[in-house]
């Protein structure tokens, strides 16, 4: 976003109002805000940010003058009395050219609690207020300075798991994400005006678009949502992560399998069936993707109380996961043969199941990707990176880039416009254009949902308060 020019990135102008729900917010309450925009405890530097107005005065009366716009100046910062309160950087933002589109101020002092909570007490006693979660950033929104998607960046983009979900985040913060959503929404505008103008003039000897011209044009939009929506599936995974669960039989090598993933001996590994009593959890990641590596007690009927319990809880974690790595013994009767207690049923997984043949080393089977199986030795890891490739392409992720941090909301919103335009296509081939027109025109509200053209004031306040202070 060009922070002089008032655009955001693309160059794209954006309109001056925005609408919540049927309040329209052209304009904003002025009120200054501050916040500790630098994370709580001690550090060398810490930033108290204000935005809003009557700065001026304020800088006034925190380091005795106004210094040049945009220049980093040296200062003393003051309380009430002229005692020093610290020595540090101070930089003024006039407004509009700012991060929130207001006057904007950064004291940067040294980084002690104590220093930072004068310095806002100080800005407090000049008539500030204490900002709301992701109050500068909703500022920023308000006044056009980025648009819905955008802003859910910056909180994606400090809340990013990994390099390549911080790499997605900061495509949609700037502005790919939504320069794809707008192109889509011209292109539906185009055909809704085309539509539209073929129903007010129909009397009139004008050329319009045919019915088949107009439904290859409609198809064409469905296929550039339903890329960005494929797109948008492997941020949500960058994102929200995957929880995979490891289960099957006892002896299957499922701890083992854990600690090869894991590349240490997390996991408690001998031959006596039973020895996982209890649900072990650890966090890794794989191309990116953060995953919620579950390790499971052995599915079997018996056993004493505890491994009862065990197993139930065992169950319960296939039964909540996004991927089962359903673990086989392959010197023992293969998973598709055995009885149904000592494996993950199909279908039993909220998400999908992935079969794992393990101890291929006893057996002289070939490593890798077998189509319906993988086959691995977690022993000597053969095949452990061909389960970590299967693992990551069916959480929809690709090796290369592409993937935007896409939120659910996101997704929902260009599931909604899908469904709309497949409306649109039966009403176009059924020879009712006007009907096509309406069904294009919600499109176009789903695809406005996402960057904020038309959206309701509880989301917001949701998406904002999710925040961190100062942001």
């Amino acid at each position: 976003m060009d922070a002089a020019t008032g655009r955001a990135a693309g160059g794209r102008p954006r309109s001056s109002r925005k609408t919540t729900g049927l309040v329209e917010l052209g304009s904003i309450a002025r009120e200054t805000i501050a916040a500790i925009a630098t994370p709580a405890g001690r550090g060398g530097i810490g930033i108290v940010r204000l935005s809003g107005s009557g700065l001026e005065d304020m800088l006034r009366g925190i380091v005795g003058r106004v210094p040049v716009p945009r220049q980093a100046e040296l200062a003393n910062f003051s309380d009430a009395h002229g005692r020093a309160i610290d020595r540090g950087i101070v930089i003024y933002f006039p407004a509009p050219q700012s991060m929130t589109g207001e006057d904007v101020v950064e004291l940067q002092g040294h980084g002690g609690p104590v220093v930072m909570d004068r310095l806002l007490e100080r800005s407090c006693e000049l008539g500030a207020r204490i900002a709301r979660p992701g109050e500068f950033t909703e500022r920023a929104f308000l006044n056009d300075k980025i648009d819905l998607a955008q802003a859910e960046g910056v909180a994606d983009l400090i809340d990013s798991a990994s390099k390549r979900a911080a790499r997605a985040a900061m495509r949609s913060l700037g502005g790919e994400f939504s320069a794809r959503v707008t192109e889509i929404d011209r292109a539906v505008l185009d055909l809704r005006v085309y539509l539209e103008a073929a129903i007010d003039f129909a009397e009139e000897e004008i050329d319009f678009l045919t019915g088949s011209d107009a439904v290859e044009k409609l198809q064409a939009i469905e296929a550039h949502i339903e890329q960005l929506t494929a797109e948008s599936h492997r941020g949500e995974a960058l994102r929200e992560g995957l929880d995979v669960v490891i289960a099957g039989p006892p002896n299957a090598g499922k701890s083992s399998l854990m600690n090869r993933l894991l590349a240490e001996n997390r996991a408690i590994v001998t031959d006596v069936p039973g020895t996982t009593r209890d649900l072990l959890r650890a966090d890794i990641e794989i191309e990116g993707v953060p995953i919620r590596l579950t390790d499971t007690a052995g599915l079997r009927t018996g056993g004493d109380r505890v491994e009862t319990i065990g197993v139930e809880r065992a169950r319960t974690a296939i039964a909540q996961a996004d991927l089962v790595l359903a673990v086989e013994d392959a010197t023992a009767v293969p998973l598709r043969n055995a009885p149904a207690n000592s494996a993950p049923e199909r279908g039993s997984a909220a998400g999908q199941t992935l079969r794992v043949r393990n101890k291929i080393d006893l057996t002289g089977e070939r490593p890798g990707d077998g189509g319906d199986v993988v086959r691995i030795s977690a022993l000597n890891g053969d095949g452990v990176d061909a389960l970590r490739a299967a693992i990551t392409k069916l959480a929809g992720v690709s090796p290369g880039e592409g993937a935007y941090l896409a939120r659910k909301r996101h997704l929902v919103a260009l599931h909604g416009a899908l469904d709309r335009c497949t409306d649109a296509r039966s009403r176009l081939n059924e020879g009712f254009g006007d009907l096509a027109a309406e069904e294009l025109r919600q499109v176009q509200g789903h695809l406005g949902e996402i960057v904020g053209i038309t959206s309701v004031d509880d989301l917001l306040g949701e998406i904002f308060a999710s925040f961190c202070v100062g942001k």
